[in-house]
């Protein structure tokens, strides 16, 4: 075999080396004590899944092996997932490649060995991650040299953003989304610099079935898409605009390609059946329809607009080497003697795909951190060849004898760029002091609960909640969510979280009952006659803590409704023969119980919330002498207590299942709740004292209309009473 062939497979082993020991190393949860790791770990004693979407995914290979397709049922041809939105359920529209990947991993990894379904899931990132760090040494060292590429390839496997989000344990699509947009791009930039005219067509319509393989990989493909065509775009008018260093011919070939991949891709995408998603991009031109009801997904962090601390420590190193990268990379186009020294196959058209791609993902972070993945591919690229660029500035200077300092050999400028690159190994392992401890983490109380729920409920029995876990609950306890985290931006997350802010409990248990058995008939039928988003809240608001009886005359006397209508919508809303439902509840949603509060009392004549107050924290101190991390300090001798200095409208304590109150001030807003079981405090408005949330969640203690039939440390489950 060739040198030059043994060299590149050696490169590459070493790249998906690095990236899966790294990926690997999470597996050991340092950031957890030893003597704590069990309560993480599942029964095949691997830590468990780290982010929501995971379980999901594994719920639906599990469908997809046990009876061939992603839903749990087919309703008129269509996958239909009854665990999610539950009732009804909702018609799937996902992204199955991960399934499909994920299925035939299990299928060959267990022709030699019995291994769960679960565990080749949990495994399956560490794998596809190093993969795109090979894909991207074998594409920049096609258009720079040996160096560049190989710097690519390990400023992708270690980049902090994608090295978390291919963890063993982050089975999700985060895997695909650096892998496909490395081959598309290689792809395109080859089919245009190819001399070959055949060849330059086949790898147009690689590229274009690359991309309809994306588009059922990730439902967010088409912005890659739509950045390859306004590339081509902004490369034609500057070509005609600044006469570029590139023939009339290979324009007019660009073009050509263009046309090709744009056919192509469209054709693949009806075959498909994904070419209605290419309107997705639409809302970067703010083509948006203002809803009456709350915006759900501003809690849910990755939708959130980063900071530019948090977009930095996402990239680290290759923010600044990728744009140090496209200053150098114009420097030398811009001399025809350094290009042909340097860069001799970079054309024109691909520092404007890198140049638009990095601009267009810039841009999109407005909608959200999870955007920073579209920033990736062309940031590695620049920075590969920033690094190429380097090498051969040594090379120049080396056959200079005026710089006899550079009179080096080629093994050591191998060792300085291995010992230039390693540099960002280190942040790698940094990110691995948030594993497990991540936003939200599954543990064995959850998984106790989730047996629970399986042994002791029927399948059709629902279950309420927030929805950061309901994926996991869904697919560990097999059971019915009425909203997880694929069904969160609706009006039903305001209802629940409604009857979770609330202090009526009969306005609580209706909205439980009302959602468990119609789901979200009753006040999508209302909406039909008052035509009116702020009207139908209002209406359902006033009669869904009252009797069946009580509600009929409320809409037909307070709001004009004719008897059929008001028939109509109490046998909806108040059903004579409910579906079983369960509340449950956990410790980790004190964390962002604020949501509860803004969502549950939104006001839609406003369209804005109530300003709450809500501050978690820990408790810590002294008996002598109590503080928290949220500013609550209590001395015990004097009975003292304040939050920032001021005395509280009332002390709730919490402990060893007993409640007890005692009111201070009446001029205060607030009020203090002490789990001393758990050390946590909340400092929370005092309108919410007597809330269903701190009730079920802060308290933990029975109520007038619900009762407590599962408690561990971590999770409780509350049922209606019977009446």
């Amino acid at each position: 075999m060739p040198k030059k062939e043994i060299l590149i497979i050696f490169l590459c082993v070493i790249i998906f080396a690095t990236g899966f020991i790294l990926r690997v190393e999470s597996v050991n949860l340092t950031s957890i004590p030893l003597s704590e790791q069990d309560y993480y770990h599942d029964q095949n004693d691997l830590p468990y899944m780290y982010e929501m979407d995971s379980y999901y995914n594994y719920r639906l290979t599990r469908n997809y092996i046990e009876h061939g397709y992603i839903g749990d049922i087919k309703v008129n041809g269509k996958n239909w997932d009854l665990h999610s939105h539950y009732p009804p359920g909702v018609e799937m529209n996902y992204p199955p490649v991960i399934v499909y990947v994920a299925a035939f991993f299990y299928k060959v990894v267990n022709l030699f060995a019995n291994v769960p379904l679960i565990v080749t899931c949990f495994w399956l990132p560490a794998f596809v991650g190093p993969i795109s760090g090979i894909i991207a040494y074998l594409f920049v060292r096609r258009f720079s040299n040996e160096y560049g590429g190989f710097a690519a390839g390990l400023f992708v496997v270690t980049i902090p953003f994608y090295f978390l989000r291919t963890i063993p344990g982050w089975f999700d699509t985060d895997m695909f989304n650096v892998l496909f947009p490395l081959l598309i791009m290689w792809f395109i930039v080859e089919a245009i610099s190819n001399e070959n005219p055949k060849k330059s067509s086949f790898l147009a319509v690689l590229a274009a079935f690359t991309t309809a393989i994306f588009s059922i990989a990730w439902n967010g493909w088409s912005y890659v898409f739509y950045i390859i065509l306004g590339s081509f775009m902004v490369y034609m008018v500057l070509f005609r605009a600044m006469s570029l260093r590139e023939s009339k011919d290979f324009h007019l070939k660009s073009t050509l390609i263009f046309l090709i991949y744009l056919l192509t891709t469209i054709t693949f995408l009806f075959f498909l059946g994904t070419w209605v998603k290419l309107l997705a991009p639409l809302s970067f031109l703010g083509i948006t329809v203002q809803s009456t009801w709350p915006n759900i997904n501003v809690s849910v962090s990755e939708l959130v607009k980063p900071s530019f601390e948090e977009f930095l420590s996402a990239l680290g190193l290759v923010f600044f080497t990728g744009i140090f990268g496209f200053i150098w990379i114009l420097r030398v186009l811009i001399n025809e003697k350094l290009r042909k020294q340097q860069l001799p196959n970079f054309k024109w058209f691909f520092y404007v795909l890198l140049v638009m791609w990095t601009v267009i993902g810039l841009f999109s972070l407005k909608y959200g951190s999870r955007f920073i993945i579209l920033v990736i591919p062309p940031l590695i690229v620049s920075s590969g060849v920033m690094v190429g660029i380097c090498v051969e500035y040594f090379k120049i200077l080396k056959a200079n004898p005026k710089f006899k300092i550079f009179q080096i050999k080629k093994v050591s400028v191998i060792i300085l760029t291995i010992l230039l690159i390693i540099m960002v190994i280190p942040s790698a392992l940094s990110d691995l002091k948030d594993v497990p401890v991540l936003k939200h983490s599954v543990n064995d109380d959850m998984m106790d609960a989730s047996a629970w729920l399986n042994q002791n409920t029927t399948n059709e029995t629902v279950i309420f909640s927030d929805w950061s876990y309901g994926h996991f609950f869904t697919a560990s306890a097999d059971r019915p969510f009425s909203i997880d985290g694929g069904s969160t931006n609706n009006p039903r997350a305001y209802w629940i979280y409604k009857a979770f802010s609330t202090d009526n409990e009969t306005l609580s248990l209706g909205i439980f009952k009302m959602i468990a058995t119609t789901g979200d008939l009753g006040y999508l039928t209302l909406d039909n006659y008052t035509k009116n988003s702020t009207k139908t809240a209002e209406i359902m608001n006033s009669i869904l803590g009252l009797d069946k009886n009580s509600a009929l005359s409320v809409l037909t006397k307070n709001y004009n409704l004719s008897t059929d209508q008001a028939v109509k919508i109490v046998n909806i809303t108040h059903p004579d023969d409910s579906r079983p439902f369960l509340v449950l509840t956990y410790e980790d949603m004190l964390n962002d119980g604020y949501w509860n509060f803004y969502f549950g009392e939104w006001n839609f004549t406003t369209m804005k919330s109530y300003d709450c107050t809500y501050s978690h924290g820990n408790i810590t101190g002294s008996s002598n002498y109590f503080e928290t991390t949220n500013g609550v300090t209590i001395d015990p001798e004097t009975g003292s207590v304040k939050w920032y200095g001021e005395v509280p409208y009332s002390l709730i304590i919490v402990e060893d299942g007993v409640v007890k109150k005692k009111y201070l001030n009446i001029n205060s807003d607030n009020c203090i709740v002490l789990q001393m079981d758990t050390k946590q405090d909340l400092v929370l408005s005092k309108e919410f004292e007597n809330s269903t949330f701190t009730k079920m969640v802060v308290e933990r203690t029975n109520m007038t209309y619900f009762t407590q039939v599962y408690e561990n440390d971590e999770v409780s489950v509350w049922a209606p009473k019977s009446t």
